[in-house]
């Protein structure tokens, strides 16, 4: 499958997130942004999650990156709909950029639009791209002291998911701090852990995403 790829747009609309979700909602498309660390397990989770969710889905994706394909390129061997965002240096998308984005998808044909934001625990939690839902990833081989050390990226995120658990008897790694930390911070956040090799636990977070995909479209 083709990747198409574009440029970061670094102009800065205040309105731009909100002229985002309505446009999305009157096309029935639910978009959520992937957020965390470069080697957290962004790509593995999405590809992942479609596997979970594409006999259910029509899914498109984003995939941010400062300057290379290699992550799109997974994703379109996987036969999904990619457009590559190549931003060139910044550390962040930004809602002007998805604007321009969404132009090469055809968005009659999709559900779900999933991106993956650049690899970062600062910048992409401070700028809003017309998401419905922001997630955070964390790896087990990053630490449980990130909540306090990046705390606006836990403060903003609807879920936060501990990525290579599986990984968790060879660090010392306390999954609890995360989710007190985070707690203490952001009392409606959820939280899921995943094996990343094995995909056990996306399925539960699949599930959430459902019931949120579901609330959006008026299903119940």
């Amino acid at each position: 499958m083709e990747i198409k790829v574009v440029r970061q747009i670094l102009e800065w609309n205040e309105n731009c997130h909100d002229e985002l979700q309505q446009f999305l909602k009157s096309k029935n498309v639910f978009m959520i942004n992937v957020m965390g660390s470069p080697g957290a397990g962004k790509t593995t989770f999405i590809m992942k999650l479609i596997e979970e969710l594409k006999h259910e889905y029509n899914i498109g994706v984003i995939e941010g990156d400062v300057y290379s394909t290699i992550d799109a390129q997974k994703i379109a061997d996987a036969g999904i709909p990619v457009v590559q965002l190549n931003t060139e240096g910044a550390c962040h998308i930004e809602a002007l950029s998805i604007k321009h984005i969404l132009e090469h998808f055809n968005l009659e044909e999709l559900d779900l639009i999933i991106v993956e934001n650049i690899g970062n625990l600062v910048c992409p939690a401070e700028f809003d791209i017309g998401e419905n839902l922001k997630i955070a990833l964390l790896s087990v081989p990053e630490g449980d002291d990130k909540v306090e050390k990046y705390p606006l990226m836990f403060t903003r995120a609807n879920a936060v998911i501990i990525t290579k658990f599986d990984m968790k008897e060879y660090f010392s790694f306390d999954e609890e701090r995360v989710f007190r930390n985070t707690l203490s911070l952001n009392s409606e956040a959820k939280f899921f852990t995943i094996n990343s090799l094995s995909g056990n636990g996306v399925d539960a977070f699949a599930k959430y995403l459902r019931e949120q995909m579901s609330n959006y479209y008026g299903i119940m």
